[in-house]
């Protein structure tokens, strides 16, 4: 029986996750690919740090002696940084290897440029783990993108943010005991910054655009907002209205340009998000065949992203790399009118309001706290009005508190 050679760059939690995997799986890969999977090499840092590897794999700290082995099918990537990986894979890729990667920031500054070196090396590239861990949203992506044309995703992509909001709501932490806990946990890193102010769920984002519509927004134009700014009362007064805040990627169409957003959010019992609580990431996708589809899980841990590392190796050993269609920019008009749609907005920090044919007020919820329903441009110019004004969005169904009136956010 041949056999699939495979290096694993990195041993840390994800790394070792993989190998591991390999070896109980080993029976499952068998059958699923008709060849036994083998870890050839291992790539660490650290030679005389104790590891549970077999005799058999070379353990090395040069990615040299990795590209020598006289048999290399796949390379694995499971370190961090954008450098050295983007180099390593670029030689893997020119050494003809299939190449599979967990590192979002990494991918997102430089999968584009990955991807057309691995099509001109006859090469395929698995990055399933960059996005929400064990959800398997981009081969989902994949199969819609046949015939569906993806309209908009929506996405709570950062299970460190999550694990905070959901713990500030229900033990009535402040951000900064919730954080605490995560850190204590092992969900937040020491400097929890690419977390909990949304770069991490940016570069996520930007992936996703790039399986959803074939291209990027001008990242610059991309709002983000992390969850710093959402205090204890924020929360209090959002669960008094049925809501329930949370950190929100949304990626859709508009016209020509693709349009993104990373910030927090508040949504309804309906909503799809509402139950999302913990540690766990979410994505819903709209098109336009199938309609809305939401896929929840854990986003991040040692098996979890293990799962889409090896759930990528066998799409890459089963699939001759090819081009792959975009989703196209139809109804475009339609789409085009959905920027001056009126939305709901929780408004807070509002002396007055003068409702007009431009905003609604649904609701006055308390001193100087409003819910109004205003396009995006509306509330944005209110801000520039009243200096101390914050505002989040509502998505989905929204009930007054003292109307019966059901209403539609978007």
């Amino acid at each position: 029986m041949t056999v699939i050679k495979v290096a694993i760059l990195g041993f840390g939690t994800v790394g070792e996750g993989v190998y591991r995997t390999i070896q109980s799986h080993e029976e499952e890969l068998t059958v699923s690919l008709g060849k036994k999977v083998e870890v050839a090499a291992v790539l660490i840092k650290n030679k005389q740090k104790e590891r549970n590897i077999s005799e058999d794999v070379l353990i090395t700290t040069e990615f040299a002696d990795v590209l020598s082995l006289p048999q290399l099918d796949i390379v694995v990537e499971a370190i961090v940084d954008k450098e050295p990986t983007f180099s390593f894979l670029k030689k893997a890729i020119e050494r003809g290897c299939h190449i599979i990667t967990a590192n979002k920031e990494m991918f997102a500054h430089h999968g584009k440029e990955l991807l057309e070196l691995a099509e001109k090396n006859n090469v395929s590239v698995g990055f399933e783990a960059t996005v929400a861990g064990g959800i398997p949203v981009i081969q989902t992506l994949r199969q819609l993108l046949n015939i569906n044309r993806v309209q908009k995703i929506q996405g709570i992509l950062n299970g460190t943010s999550n694990f905070i909001l959901t713990e500030m709501r229900e033990k009535k932490q402040s951000f900064a005991q919730s954080l605490q806990l995560a850190q204590v946990n092992g969900f937040a890193e020491a400097d929890p910054t690419n977390d909990v102010e949304g770069f991490d769920a940016f570069y996520k984002t930007m992936i996703l655009s790039r399986i959803a519509f074939g291209e990027e927004p001008n990242w610059h134009a991309v709002e983000r907002e992390g969850i710093t700014a959402i205090t204890s009362e924020l929360i209090e007064t959002a669960e008094k209205l049925g809501l329930r805040f949370k950190h929100i990627a949304c990626i859709s169409r508009l016209g020509n340009q693709i349009k993104a957003t990373v910030k927090p959010a508040l949504v309804g019992t309906e909503h799809p998000f509402y139950h999302v609580e913990g540690v766990q990431n979410a994505i819903n996708v709209q098109s336009d065949i199938v309609g809305g589809i939401t896929l929840q899980g854990p986003g991040a841990g040692m098996f979890p992203t293990a799962s889409a590392i090896i759930e990528d190796l066998v799409y890459v050993c089963q699939n001759p790399p090819a081009k792959r269609s975009v989703s196209s920019a139809a109804d475009t008009a339609t789409i085009l009118k959905k920027g001056q749609i009126k939305e709901l907005w929780l408004v807070l920090g509002l002396s007055n309001i003068q409702t007009s044919s431009s905003i609604t007020k649904i609701e006055h919820v308390a001193e100087e706290t409003f819910i109004i329903m205003a396009a995006k441009k509306d509330v944005e110019q209110l801000a520039r009005l009243e200096a101390a004004l914050v505002y989040y969005p509502i998505l989905g169904d929204y009930t007054p508190v003292h109307q019966p009136t059901t209403l539609t956010a978007l």
